[in-house]
């Protein structure tokens, strides 16, 4: 396995360790957390910094590292299982953020990106809002060597199409950006990165 690779699960899992959640949750408290998400290790960031930054309506991270899109595209899958860990404990979430995440091979097609956003639905309690974003985007001559060059562009690219898509009545809110200074490892946000996309998504959905 490339040594990219290797590190980038190795950091993924520190990330997913990072927030553990809360422990017997009220009535009152999981009405808070009525906001579920799927994506990898990048979603953990924002995911983190949401947590940091105040925000409640999200859940925290859930462990998430390396789960791309071909992660999620089976309804069955053991990422599913992570996602309904956490609906058991806070209730089917009423709105659900869908990250769209890749690796540079094999990337991701609409028809892929269209079936998390089925799956997501059949997860989720009935008529629940559908959030749809790429990767962050980062600064001019910047990419993720993870997903390859042009592959956070392809991600928000895709998350648009499904926005403007009306069959699949998903919101587009616009795109996640990581600035240089704020990227600690060519990909993911170090901690002023993180609450800096914590911030993105309290003005994305509160």
């Amino acid at each position: 396995m490339p040594s990219s690779i290797l590190k980038f699960l190795a950091t993924t899992l520190a990330y997913s360790t990072a927030w553990a959640g809360p422990v017997g949750v009220s009535g009152r408290q999981a009405a808070d957390y009525s906001m579920g998400f799927i994506g990898c290790s990048m979603g953990e960031n924002v995911a983190q910094g949401y947590v940091a930054v105040g925000g409640k309506r999200m859940w925290g991270p859930y462990g998430t590292g390396a789960l791309v899109v071909q992660s999620w595209t089976n309804s069955n899958s053991a990422a599913w299982q992570k996602f309904d860990q956490q609906a058991a404990q806070y209730g089917k979430p009423t709105s659900v953020w869908v990250q769209i995440c890749i690796f540079a091979n094999p990337g991701a097609t609409y028809t892929e990106v269209k079936q998390l956003i089925a799956n997501a639905r059949t997860h989720a309690a009935p008529n629940a809002t559908i959030y749809i974003t790429g990767q962050p985007l980062y600064d001019a001559g910047q990419s993720c060597f993870l997903a390859g060059q042009g592959g956070a562009e392809l991600t928000d690219s895709l998350a648009k199409q499904a926005g403007e898509d009306t069959t699949q009545s998903a919101v587009y809110p616009g795109s996640f950006i990581l600035h240089t200074a704020e990227v600690q490892d060519g990909c993911h946000a170090n901690t002023a990165g993180q609450q800096s996309l914590g911030k993105q998504a309290m003005a994305f959905w509160g």
